[in-house]
């Protein structure tokens, strides 16, 4: 299992249908859809931040950068 994190969650995210924590079968499965998550958070959020996706121990993180 993979798991796909969200480092700091900002208002955006708290009022998005979008979840954290999510678990994923596949390492590739689990990157596009982290991938997904933060195109659409740096395209749809409010622009205050942008977000970026690393690779850590079965997991992929999506931190904001300030």
């Amino acid at each position: 299992m993979y798991k796909i994190i969200v480092d700091r969650e900002c208002g955006c995210f708290k009022r998005s249908d979008m979840q954290n924590n999510l678990e994923i079968e596949s390492k590739d499965e689990a990157l596009a859809k982290s991938l997904e998550m933060k195109n659409e958070m740096n395209d749809v959020f409010c622009k205050k931040h942008s977000f970026s996706v690393q690779e850590g121990e079965n997991c992929f993180i999506i931190s904001m950068n300030s």
